[in-house]
Order: C-alpha cells, then sequence, then structure tokens
C-alpha cells in the first residue's frame, strides 16, 4: 500500500527492539494508534510491516478499516480493501467484511458498503444490522425492511434498528407493527427499543398509544421514576400528545433527572405556550450541578419568544456561549429571528440574519417569512422567501404565504406572477391530514375533501350547523387560504372540507360536552382553520388543542395561546 510522504515516519517504534516480531505483535502496535492516534502512524507500520516481509492477519485489516471509518478516509480504506484482495485469504473472513462494511457505511459509501456484503460467503447478523440500520438513516426503510425480511435469525439489536428506524423516518404505526411483532415473538426488550417506540407514539400524538407505551416500559422495568432516559422521552411524549400536566408529573416523580430530562420539559412547555413555568424551570435547573445545552437554550429562547420577552431572550442568547459553553447554532439564531419577528421588529431581525457566524437555513428565513405574514411587509418578505426557493425548492408552503402577504398588500401581479410560477413548477400540495381519538380510544383520521368516513353525513351536518353558529358571532370564511384561481363559492366548499374542520366536527358529535378536543394535523394550520378554531372554542365553550407541524395551539374562549403568531 502506497503511503503518502508526509505519512512517512523515522520515528524508532517498540518494535524496533524486537528480533523477529510477528504478525500480532505487529497488528497490536497497528491497532494501538489506530485507535489511540496518530492514525497516520499505523499506517506507516503497516507498510514496515509488509516490507519486512511479514504477513497480516485478519485483526490487521479490521483495526485499519475501523480506523479509516472513524477519520472518513475513504481513499485509504479502498487501498486497504485492494491489500485483502492483492494478498488473498481474506475473501472469506467474516470480521473483516464486517469491518469493510462499517468503513464503507460510515464514510457515506452505502452502495459500496452493499456490494462488499452481496460478496461475502459467510455472514452473521451484525453483517446484516450494519446494513439495516445505515438504510435506516439514510431514510430507505424499504430496503431496510427487505435486508430485515432476509435475516435468518433476528436478534434484538436488529428489531431495535426497524422501530427505531420507523419511528426517525416519521412512520409511527410501522414502528408500533413491528414492536408489537417482537412482543409476540418473546425478544428481548431494552433502553434503546422502549425509547423507539416512545418516539412512535410522540409522532401520533395519541393519549391511548401514550399511555399503552409507558405501561409496556413500567412491565419491562424501565419506569420513569427510576430510568432517566425513558422518563426524559416520556416527558417528550406526552408533550407532544398534547398532555404537558402529564409530562410534568413525570418530571416531578423523576428520582434522577439530567440535562435532558429537564430539557424535554422546558421545550415542552415552550411549544404549549406555557412560557413562565418554561422560565421558571430553567432557573430552578441553573441553581443545581446540571448545566444547559443547546436544546435547552432553544426551550427558553421559544419560551421567550411567545411571552414577548424580547430583552430577556436577548440576554439569554448573548450570555449562552460565556456563561454556559453553548456556541448558538443556526436554530438558536431562527428562534431569535421568531422572537424579534413576533416583535414586529423585523428590520432587526433581518440585520442578526445578515450577521449570522454561518449560513442561515430554511428555518431561519421561515421564522422572518411568518413574521412578514403578521406584520404585512412584502418588501422583506420577498427577501425571506428568494432565500427559501433556493433552500427549499420544492417547498409549495412557501409559495403560498408569500402569495398571501402579496395579497394582503393588494399586490395583485406579484400574486399572479407566484400562481403562474407554482403551476409552471407542477407544485401539489400536500393531502392535509387530521386524526381524533375518540373516547373509546380509536383513532379516526380525516383528509381534506374526503368524505368516506363511516359518519360522514352526520359530520356534514354537525359542521354546517358549527358554521352557521359561527357567522352569527362575525366569522367569514379567509378566501385568501385557497390560493387557487376559483370562484368564492368554490373556495367556502374547499375551506369547509379542510381535514381539522372535519375532524373537529367528529370530535364535538363523539365526545361528551366540555370535553377538551385533541386534533393533530400533518401540516402547518390556515389562517381560515385557525380563526374558525377560535371562534368554535368560544361558540360551544370548549377548549380545542391542534398540534400541527409547527408547534401546538390551545383555543379557548376565543383565543389562541399562540397569540395568532405562528
Amino acid at each position: 500500500m502506497a503511503v503518502p510522504t508526509s505519512l512517512k515516519s523515522n520515528k524508532s517504534t517498540p518494535i524496533s527492539s524486537v528480533k523477529y516480531p510477528n504478525p500480532f505483535l505487529w497488528t497490536a502496535l497497528i491497532r494501538g494508534y489506530a485507535t489511540q492516534g496518530p492514525f497516520s502512524e499505523s499506517v506507516v507500520l503497516y507498510n514496515r510491516m509488509r516490507s519486512e516481509g511479514t504477513g497480516p492477519v485478519s485483526f490487521t485489516f479490521s483495526a485499519l478499516f475501523k480506523a479509516c471509518g472513524a477519520v472518513l478516509d475513504v481513499g485509504l480504506g479502498r487501498q486497504v480493501h485492494a491489500q485483502t484482495i492483492l494478498i488473498g485469504g481474506f475473501a472469506s473472513d467474516l470480521y473483516v467484511g464486517n469491518t469493510m462494511i462499517d468503513m464503507y457505511v460510515k464514510c457515506g459509501f452505502l452502495d459500496c458498503g452493499r456490494k462488499v456484503f452481496e460478496e461475502m460467503s459467510e455472514r452473521d447478523v451484525v453483517s446484516w444490522t450494519e446494513l439495516i440500520v445505515a438504510y435506516a438513516k439514510s431514510g430507505d426503510m424499504d430496503s431496510a425492511r427487505e435486508l430485515f425480511s432476509g435475516l435468518p435469525v433476528k436478534d434484538m439489536v436488529a428489531w431495535t434498528a426497524m422501530v427505531t428506524g420507523y419511528a426517525q423516518n416519521g412512520r409511527p404505526r410501522e414502528a408500533l407493527d413491528c414492536f408489537r411483532r417482537m412482543q409476540d415473538l418473546g425478544v428481548k426488550t431494552d433502553e434503546v427499543t422502549i425509547v423507539g417506540v416512545i418516539s412512535a407514539c410522540a409522532l401520533l400524538g395519541v393519549a391511548k398509544y401514550a399511555n399503552w407505551v409507558r405501561d409496556v416500559a413500567e412491565r419491562y422495568g424501565f419506569g420513569p421514576t427510576e430510568n432517566v432516559v425513558v422518563g426524559s422521552a416520556l416527558i417528550d411524549m406526552y408533550s407532544k400528545c398534547g398532555s404537558v400536566e402529564e409530562a410534568y408529573n413525570i418530571f416531578e416523580g423523576m428520582k434522577e433527572r439530567n440535562v435532558f430530562s429537564y430539557s424535554s420539559m422546558i421545550v415542552g412547555f415552550a411549544m404549549h405556550g406555557r412560557a413562565h413555568a418554561a422560565m421558571q424551570l430553567f432557573h430552578e435547573m441553573l441553581k443545581t450541578e446540571i448545566r444547559p445545552n443547546k436544546v435547552t437554550f432553544i426551550g427558553v429562547l421559544t419560551a421567550c419568544s411567545h411571552a414577548g420577552l424580547v430583552e430577556q431572550g436577548r440576554q439569554l442568547f448573548a450570555t449562552m456561549e460565556k456563561c454556559f459553553g453553548v456556541a448558538p447554532s443556526a436554530d438558536h439564531y431562527a428562534c431569535m429571528v421568531d422572537l424579534l419577528g413576533r416583535a414586529g421588529r423585523l428590520e432587526d431581525a433581518l440585520e442578526l440574519i445578515e450577521t449570522m457566524p454561518m449560513e442561515p437555513h430554511g428555518g431561519v428565513w421561515g421564522a422572518l417569512l411568518g413574521a412578514c405574514r403578521i406584520y404585512g411587509n412584502p418588501d422583506i418578505a420577498q427577501i425571506a422567501a428568494n432565500h427559501l426557493f433556493e433552500l427549499e425548492p420544492n417547498g409549495i408552503g412557501n409559495y403560498i404565504l408569500l402569495s398571501n402577504i402579496y395579497a394582503s398588500a393588494r399586490r395583485w401581479d406579484d400574486v399572479s406572477r407566484l400562481r403562474i410560477l407554482m403551476r409552471e413548477k407542477g407544485f401539489k400540495k400536500n393531502p392535509g391530514c387530521s386524526w381524533v381519538e375518540s373516547k373509546e380510544g380509536i383513532v379516526h383520521e380525516f383528509f381534506a375533501g374526503d368524505m368516506n368516513h363511516p359518519q360522514s353525513s352526520e359530520i356534514k351536518r354537525a359542521l354546517s350547523d358549527l358554521l352557521d353558529r359561527l357567522k352569527a358571532k362575525g366569522y367569514q370564511p379567509n378566501l385568501g387560504s385557497v390560493t387557487y384561481d376559483l370562484s368564492d363559492d368554490e373556495k367556502k366548499r374547499i375551506l369547509m372540507n379542510h381535514s381539522e374542520k372535519l375532524a373537529l366536527a367528529y370530535g364535538l358529535l363523539s365526545s361528551d360536552a366540555g370535553c377538551t378536543i385533541k386534533i393533530m394535523k400533518n401540516l402547518r394550520i390556515c389562517e381560515d382553520c385557525h380563526a374558525f378554531m377560535c371562534s368554535a372554542s368560544q361558540v360551544m365553550g370548549r377548549e380545542i388543542v391542534v398540534r400541527d407541524n409547527m408547534r401546538f395551539h390551545h383555543f379557548s374562549d376565543g383565543a389562541c395561546s399562540c397569540g395568532n403568531f405562528w
């Protein structure tokens, strides 16, 4: 294996004093340098070993492959791979094959790892699981499932890889189905599996599954009182299921708390608009020996934004690194832009973005665009949108939001231009989907415009009756929420069939008077549905909780916890 001049070394090594070093002694030194550094010395030693006529063993190559993976040097990894072929005798070595797959996967060459796997004459569960995990991390759950199906003996690690893979890729129902099959087969479960299932339940946001997975955790001996990892995950789950009070009960009952427990609870309070509770808990945390991390600061900055605590938020942002050693990331800048934007300080928000030490991501510009909608500033909105069009070229929501801002400013030529552009790009809006849990614990899904539910007739009547009552109180449909060039009557029909309205009507039909209705939605709630929910909460005397893909909205007595800023 050729060594670059920069990697050649004249340093004496412990092996210099050994008259006839064997391959295992060489390998021990190579492995030491490979794991402890400098890595370049392990390559120099390998070349010395070969030049002195000593042949490598399988552990020699596995050490080099691990080191190449650790420093992400696929070029050198390929040279080592070539050595295994040139020397021969390692094609059927299981350990060498597995570490080779690991190296290619870590370096981002998943296809090469798969090719090595296919060419291996012998494989074990590690060979299969490495690739299953890699496919899951890359978002290719179909390939992960195909490999998993072919795995002859599936152990806990392989099952857990599938459960967590489905959860991390936004496929919670498949994660739960996979876990149930794992349970039916009597496969052992550990806390990693449980946390993966909890993540899936958090995505669904349904109380039935939340309580079920908590019981499962307790049954396997991973209750939140004793297990800080599971406890922190349950806090996050209950918050995302709309039960921030139950999340706090978990937090209070934990015998041990860490930065993840505090951060999960602070973020939970913040996403529900409980800003003062989040800030109070943050200050309680500072009195302990636990130091805040980057997630903690996202929580407190979000809380400051919800409560309009501009100066307090700016002070926290300024002291993050100096006092706590947490360097602000693009996510923290997005929180600050949201904070300034909510307060109407759009110029300050734009100036902050322009002075960021890193490239702003979509979340940063999205926060500014959202603020421009509230305060009707089409000029700054255009700047934010132009960046979003580059960063998120297929994000139809950014085009719709900018079109609505132009419409509010009566810039109809710009509205027409945007609509033509959207048509040319062939944009199709993702179908809105909302789901609500009945009192029997059954989850009912509704898609925009879909009237296939068994109780569709009753839902339609209930919605029509509710609309009449809301109009009597002053509600008028916001036709700007429909960006298509249609008649007003057709726009009203489309708005009335939005998925969250259908879910609300079913919730009113299927729950007892006075009960809170919780609705989960896959997309951002539109302006018309937001106004509709506000009015419905007042007319019906009900609290309505909607979790969209941005945050929680608690509608009560005609107002929303987000302050009409989302």
